[in-house]
């Protein structure tokens, strides 16, 4: 009997050791799943884009097979581009409300993508316009026949230096990226002329200014929630009367921006959607607080109950936000293909040349929703709790003032990182803080220098590190281009 039971026991250890390894298997392909998904992706973009570009008619000439070949390239390269813009920037949106637990990743992840694709289908145009035309002489390039391998390059370069950000875990600014893809190839192609530097001057401008302005409005409505919520008498009242206020007056903001803008209503029509869509998430917003309000009965309600409705709410904002302002990031350069593939192709033969455009806004939603959902959860857990640590009040805060700016932005036209823009709000966020404790221990005993810098709320070695990957992105993207532009000439 004693050794049957030893048999057993011994078969379950080895059942055991089978499981685990079993389970360390599947633990270890998870990586290679994510990249055949992700491939997949490229291959259904690019037979999509050949099958619509073989519309030029049948028995296709030299010029056309040519042409399709070049627009399955570019595909291809915006497709890679878009996944990685959506691994590397899906911290945007996601990091103030993963961190401060009122999202769990997986869950906010999905939400993030669908806003995505909404917001590059919607409201991407505006903003791909100007950096079409706005960074190198793109009539120049389409009249001399460089514009297809001049914008190969930029976007080979811009995919190749996201994707080693994104390994390094360095949320590098995506924007930063293409723009310095343009830059190189153009100079690669025609030298200093081919550069719009006015153009660039003003889009670098934005650059130095939406961080600041996502710093500064993060910073003050986190002050407005401690003066008139935290140190009201009667917080309760209080959260009731500013948050849903608060949402409501960001996504009106932002419909109306989208109903103006890029849909192109007239400004009564979007006047009065903004009222519409304002009064009805106030509404939902009250109720949802309310429900939570009763939960708690006679207690002091907790943060993440309160603001849970809320940071979901400015997840999808900057999501939406993010993919209207950086699709145009796979767009602009993959539209200048697409409009050099049409001029050598079919026009000669008298047959139209066919509509693309969708394949394009497809293979730059997609992408960056597919991105997100595959490979952005490091960063996202870097950004939300490395930096600074996000209660859910000033998640809400940061999530708010960083979707503030860039719908402002993108109702400007204005390609602005948003990855400076949200990582800004974060820094603004935990420099209030830090402002904010110095005030209030003003008249403490000093605390040794060591225990000072333990106590430090934004991760200096962060900052320095983020600011480093800042600072070379441009010259770093432009380089490859330039090399990349020179050996397809």
């Amino acid at each position: 009997m004693t050794l049957r039971i030893r048999e057993l026991r011994t078969l379950d250890k080895d059942l055991e050791r089978l499981s685990a390894a079993e389970r360390a298997g599947v633990q270890s392909l998870r990586p290679l799943v994510r990249i055949g998904v992700a491939v997949l992706f490229v291959a259904i973009m690019v037979v999509a884009a050949s099958a619509v570009a073989s519309g030029f008619g049948s028995g296709l000439a030299s010029d056309q097979r040519a042409a399709v070949a070049t627009i399955a390239a570019g595909v291809a390269l915006a497709a890679y581009l878009a996944l990685t813009i959506g691994a590397n920037d899906v911290s945007n949106a996601l990091s103030p409300a993963v961190g401060s637990g009122a999202i769990g990743l997986r869950a906010g992840l999905a939400l993030v993508a669908v806003a995505e694709i909404a917001g590059a289908v919607l409201a991407g145009d505006r903003v791909s316009t100007t950096l079409s035309a706005g960074i190198v002489n793109s009539a120049q390039l389409l009249a001399d026949g460089q514009a297809a391998p001049a914008m190969l390059a930029a976007l080979l370069a811009a995919a190749l230096w996201i994707n080693l950000a994104t390994l390094a875990g360095a949320p590098v600014s995506t924007t930063h990226s293409i723009v310095g893809g343009f830059a190189g190839a153009g100079l690669a192609v025609y030298g200093l002329s081919a550069v719009n530097w006015l153009g660039l001057a003003a889009i670098a401008s934005g650059w130095i200014v939406s961080p600041l302005a996502a710093g500064l409005v993060s910073a003050g409505l986190l002050a407005v929630v401690r003066s008139r919520i935290d140190r009201d008498p009667d917080p309760r009242a209080a959260a009731r009367r500013w948050l849903p206020a608060m949402v409501a007056v960001v996504t009106a903001v932002g419909a109306g921006m989208l109903v103006g803008g890029p849909l192109g209503q007239p400004p009564v029509v979007a006047v009065t959607l903004m009222a519409l869509i304002g009064a009805a998430v106030r509404a939902a917003a009250l109720q949802h607080l309310d429900r939570r309000l009763a939960a708690a009965g006679g207690e002091r309600p907790q943060q993440r109950d309160l603001f849970a409705l809320p940071l979901v709410l400015g997840a999808v904002l900057m999501a939406f936000a993010h993919g209207a302002n950086d699709a145009s990031n796979v767009t602009a350069p993959l539209g200048l293909i697409l409009a050099a593939a049409n001029q050598r192709t079919g026009l000669a033969a008298g047959v139209a040349a066919p509509d693309l455009s969708l394949v394009a806004t497809l293979a730059a939603g997609g992408g960056l929703a597919l991105g997100a959902l595959l490979f952005g959860w490091r960063l996202v857990v870097m950004v939300g709790s490395r930096i600074t640590r996000l209660n859910p009040v000033r998640a809400f805060c940061v999530s708010l003032g960083t979707a503030g700016v860039v719908l402002a932005a993108s109702w400007l036209g204005l390609p602005v990182s948003t990855t400076h823009v949200a990582v800004g709000g974060v820094f603004g966020v935990g420099f209030y803080r830090e402002w904010e404790d110095r005030r209030r221990k003003r008249d403490r005993k000093a605390l040794p220098v060591e225990e000072t810098r333990r106590r430090t709320l934004v991760r200096r070695a962060h900052v320095r590190r983020i600011l480093l990957a800042w600072a070379i992105t441009l010259p770093a993207s432009a380089a490859l281009a330039a090399l990349f532009g020179t050996m397809m000439r």
